[in-house]
């Protein structure tokens, strides 16, 4: 019984536990019960907050995944929305087997196939309409492309800012490739329409809460697996990768399998992101594989604290909620505050939102003394 008190204490801390409760008690307690309230309540939550809260908290999962590779191995990818966009794919290829003669042509093939005059599914489309075999997809695809390319490359000791631009070309490759209509994964309108999931519809108040508290669910256990991993001797042998990795290949490890494996477990965890995010936002397309679009991820990182799960997940919290609200109420100008904040954070917030938030601890300390 000690020993799991204490290994719990290494995990997290008490403090830690105690935010992470009331972290989970927000999530899936208080914001399903205040959607779920009366229209008139004043504790009601409209469905817009609550989509918009899924796709925050879809979010801050690629967040955590990214840190785990950037801020703890020191591996910066410029192609993590490949994975989180391919995870969205499988799923959605499950979602547009369920509409099923819904749609506008009431033919059992999705729209744009009969539109561009197929006559059958294309081979990889078997099995799809079987949520077991989408979910098995959601994992497997982004986790093998990342187990392909990881072994290429870091086998060939492929890093720094060449593996960022490798990351990054592939990406964008992948995208060009999705926005061709013979891809038989929709060209540049993707997957949209949704119906039902599980045979249950997909624009009811209950699944919408549903779908959400499942997200913060995969968050708060993300947050969890990625805080054991890095307090593990794996996590110990991976910050030593970042910082000196020459030294711990004289000491007789094998970085690149270390490497491998963290940036495969980084990729799976995007892919389950983006599966949770394509029921919520009803649409995936080849824009969310945009280059751009992760650049954005590394950006979030960074601005909330590279190196800090925690931070990575506030970053995304942060930088999504202003991005909502700029492209409201000033559209125009948001890409410029991207850049922007991305300049601040590095100047005056090399270690983001949680590094300046310890830094001030101690001070506050002093001057309580």
């Amino acid at each position: 019984m000690g020993s799991a008190a204490s290994a719990l204490d290494r995990l997290y801390g008490p403090r830690g536990w105690a935010g992470l409760g009331a972290v989970a008690l927000a999530l899936l307690v208080l914001v399903p019960l205040a959607a779920l309230a009366p229209a008139g309540s004043a504790f009601h939550l409209s469905q817009y907050w609550v989509s918009l809260g899924g796709k925050i908290v879809c979010y801050a999962i690629v967040a955590l995944a990214m840190d785990l590779v950037w801020g703890y191995a020191g591996i910066l990818s410029l192609g993590h929305g490949l994975f989180f966009a391919l995870g969205g794919y499988a799923m959605g290829m499950y979602l547009m087997r369920q509409i099923g003669l819904d749609g506008v042509y009431h033919s059992p093939l999705p729209d744009f196939m009969v539109f561009l005059d197929w006559k059958a599914y294309p081979w990889y489309w078997s099995l799809t309409q079987h949520f077991w075999y989408a979910a098995a997809l959601v994992v497997l695809v982004p986790g093998l492309l990342a187990l392909v390319f990881g072994w290429f490359a870091f086998r060939s000791r492929i890093k720094g800012v060449y593996f960022s631009i490798i990351t990054q070309a592939l990406t964008f490759a992948a995208m060009l490739l999705f926005f061709r209509n013979e891809t038989g994964f929709g060209g540049n309108n993707g997957f949209t329409d949704f119906k039902r999931i599980l045979g249950i519809p997909i624009a009811t108040p209950q699944m919408r809460v549903a779908l959400f508290a499942l997200s913060a669910a995969a968050l708060i256990g993300t947050l969890l697996l990625g805080r054991w991993l890095v307090t593990s001797k794996l996590g110990r042998v991976l910050a030593a990768i970042r910082d000196a990795e020459q030294r711990v290949m004289f000491c007789g490890y094998n970085t690149a399998h270390y490497k491998l494996f963290v940036w495969t477990l980084s990729a799976v965890l995007c892919g389950i992101a983006g599966a949770l995010y394509v029921p919520q936002v009803g649409i995936i397309n080849p824009s969310e594989m945009s280059p751009a679009n992760s650049i954005e991820v590394a950006i979030w990182v960074a601005v909330g604290g590279r190196g800090s799960l925690v931070g990575a997940a506030l970053g995304a919290l942060l930088v999504n909620g202003a991005k909502s609200f700029f492209t409201q109420e000033f559209p125009d100008y948001w890409l410029y505050f991207l850049g922007l904040l991305f300049v601040l954070s590095t100047l005056f917030l090399p270690q983001g939102v949680v590094g300046a938030l310890r830094r001030l601890r101690p001070q506050a300390a002093r001057a309580r003394s």
